[in-house]
């Protein structure tokens, strides 16, 4: 039986601490990917068909690495001569090897104006949509520097840090607003992964100088276009959520289990942000059992639940093909059972 999706405006209250929408909204589709279904698109439509989808995401196309796309092929991020590395992690390969060498970079930066950069207009559907790109600050720092060099720039290199986030911003702020011209986007999504397992990747003087001044330019061009900023961290930011609530940020994505106390979180912070809780996909997903799906559904929605909103659920982060459906399966059941105001 197909879930009528809420709507924009049910959306928009949750995310703004108005009310309750009349079930907890959920997100899990948009994390769960062809790999859990034999990397079978069909089958997965198929199956998410019957599930509640309640936001619709549409990505924003970055530019490519070192060659563009059809509608634009000078939509890249490479310097000119750039030959990308083959060998090596991703966070390995870096884009800019020297400072002293960048000045082709940001002569060359990619043109926000691209015909690249925006999908195909489509039709609304009455939900709330969101325009999503992954990569803002630190991500796409360490994806241009590598990371050894991304965590010692800010005091070997502190000027080219703040060049390099001023220009992401400008760029950024007029993606925002072709997305709400041409899209009529309701909300942002970007991630950046600013924790590990057990703290932030800096302190917060690093923090309040390098990344506060530019996050809150994007959240003010969220909030002046009328629309909301959603930020995915993974690890543990609990040193920056004040910050960040501070300076206006809407949803924060995921809470990652097993590494912030979610009733310390709650408690904290829970009344001045959404939050968008992420079920645990490290352990849970993969190995756990239904009962244990159930439990933390539970615990998730005691946990965070409040009178005015401010939550909504999903998954911590992206599918993984030793997910188990029938664990899938208890999630929504649960979660749709526990979640609706009617009931659980």
């Amino acid at each position: 039986m197909e879930i009528t999706p809420l709507k924009r405006e049910e959306i928009c209250r949750v995310i703004e601490g108005k009310g309750r929408a009349e079930r907890i909204p959920l997100l899990y589709d948009i994390w769960i990917y062809d790999n859990v279904f034999g990397y079978d698109a069909a089958r997965r439509e198929k199956w998410l068909s019957s599930k509640p989808c309640d936001v619709d995401e549409v990505f924003l196309q970055m530019p490519g690495t070192a060659e563009g796309y059809p509608e634009d092929p000078d939509f890249y991020w490479a310097m000119p001569g750039f030959v990308p590395k083959e060998e090596g992690g991703l966070d390995a390969r870096p884009l800019i090897e020297d400072w002293d060498d960048a000045e082709p970079f940001f002569d060359t930066f990619p043109d926000p104006e691209s015909p690249a950069l925006i999908p195909k207009k489509r039709e609304k559907d009455g939900r709330y949509l969101l325009g999503a790109w992954w990569y803002c600050y630190f991500e796409r720092l360490w994806y241009l520097r590598g990371m050894e060099n991304a965590l010692t720039d800010f005091y070997l290199y502190p000027e080219e840090i703040h060049r390099l986030f001023q220009k992401l911003t400008q760029f950024y702020l007029r993606i925002m607003e072709r997305a709400k011209e041409e899209l009529d986007v309701d909300g942002f999504f970007v991630s950046d992964d600013i924790g590990t397992q057990k703290a932030p990747f800096f302190s917060l003087d690093i923090f309040r100088e390098f990344f506060k001044p530019y996050y809150a330019q994007l959240f003010r061009k969220a909030h002046e276009l009328g629309t909301h900023f959603w930020l995915h961290s993974c690890g543990n930011i609990d040193l920056f959520l004040p910050d960040l609530i501070e300076i206006g940020l809407d949803v924060i994505h995921p809470i990652q289990k097993n590494t912030m106390d979610e009733g310390e979180i709650a408690q904290k912070y829970g009344d001045r942000i959404c939050i968008l809780s992420g079920i645990d996909v490290q352990y849970l997903m993969a190995f756990g059992t239904r009962e244990e799906v159930k439990e933390e559904v539970d615990f998730l929605i005691r946990t965070y639940d409040r009178p005015e909103g401010r939550l909504m659920m999903t998954m911590g982060n992206g599918s993984t093909p030793d997910w188990k459906i029938e664990n899938l399966e208890a999630l929504y059941r649960e979660s749709l059972e526990k979640g609706s105001r009617n009931g659980g």
